[in-house]
């Protein structure tokens, strides 16, 4: 009898366990807060940012989930970038997104030794900034989305659109890692061709605008300038220096020709927005590792070519398209015009 009983007991136990077991169990999560800092106001990293906060809008939507976006942006500031992570820590956000390389490494320093994921967005060298142990696998918490620039096929329309050219100017800021790479593969390709480099560098607009004038005094063939974010700032204070001088710009953004540049040749970078917006609900929704989410990358492939400025300086768009295709994915026109969203008003 005390063994029935036993059975009995034992085997209601376990119904009973199995009843409960749904209800006791962990629901999952459905609403997750996310910080976005931004590095600087410019058009192409606004692009990212607009389309990280729709794409997440579409995501939620799909997945039956909210996300809680809390955006801010540094201006460029050191000191105001620190607060912003800070304070998101302090606000306990589910996961960092830091757009552009300045504002990634300074999250990857902040949540060193932490389990707080951080994506990426706009990081041309993610291996050379050392944020990642590989592309592959990043081997901790930090994985994104790389605006890795192709620095020879710029030079490519560079020597197409001018094959008489000689002297390259190289514009960008010396405290910029994103232009590290792109520098260094820029004065690799004049070596190998014969070319002559003059650099110019700034660090704030008036340095810019004062490099600028330097490189149009040395009467330099075309500027070439990466994917720099203190140089795309001050291109609308610089563009007409170059106009004037009748020297075509190469730049990394399509940003640049949106404020003035000859011509932007890269990513999408609405479409880079997306994609890290991906990124993110895999690792909040779907339980995705950042250090085996592989960092993704796409076709630089697309030309941008402002049509105002390309007239200014006495070339015809319909020869540089036909001098370009062959060479790209795309070529785009736009004119010039402060922000994306001024040209649809």
């Amino acid at each position: 009898m005390k063994k029935n009983l036993t059975v009995y007991l034992g085997a209601a136990l376990m119904t009973s366990a199995l009843v409960a077991g749904p209800v006791l169990a962990e629901e999952a999560k459905t609403e997750f807060n996310v910080g976005i800092c931004n590095y600087v106001d410019d058009a192409s990293l606004n692009q990212i940012v607009d389309n990280i906060r729709s794409r997440l809008d579409e995501i939620g939507e799909e997945k039956g989930v909210t996300f809680h976006v809390d955006y801010d942006n540094c201006n460029a500031d050191a000191a105001v970038m620190e607060q912003i992570i800070t304070q998101f820590q302090a606000d306990n956000v589910d996961l960092m997104v830091g757009v552009a390389t300045p504002v990634a490494m300074a999250m990857q320093a902040a949540t060193e030794d932490t389990d707080m994921p951080v994506v990426f967005s706009a990081v041309s060298d993610p291996l050379g900034a050392q944020l990642v142990e590989s592309m592959e696998a990043p081997g901790a918490n930090l994985t994104g989305t790389s605006d890795y620039l192709d620095t020879a096929s710029v030079f490519g329309l560079i020597m197409a659109q001018n094959p008489e050219a000689k002297k390259i100017g190289l514009l960008y800021d010396l405290g910029q890692d994103a232009s590290t790479a792109a520098i260094a593969a820029a004065k690799a390709f004049c070596e190998e061709n014969g070319l002559e480099v003059v650099e110019a560098t700034g660090t704030t607009n008036d340095e810019v605008v004062l490099a600028a004038q330097s490189l149009a005094a040395d009467e330099v063939d075309a500027v070439f300038t990466p994917t720099d974010n203190t140089i795309m700032t001050a291109e609308l204070s610089i563009y007409e220096i170059f106009i004037d001088a009748g020297i075509p710009h190469y730049t990394g953004a399509d940003s640049f020709a949106l404020n003035g540049a000859f011509a932007g040749y890269g990513v999408d970078y609405a479409n880079l927005g997306k994609e890290t917006a991906e990124m993110i609900a895999e690792i909040l929704v779907d339980g995705a590792d950042p250090a085996n989410t592989p960092v993704r990358t796409f076709d630089n492939g697309t030309v941008t070519i402002n049509t105002e400025t390309c007239e200014a300086i006495g070339l015809d768009i319909e020869e540089i398209r036909t001098v370009f295709e062959p060479l790209c994915t795309q070529v785009n026109e736009i004119i010039t015009a402060e922000s994306f969203d001024d040209l649809s008003e």
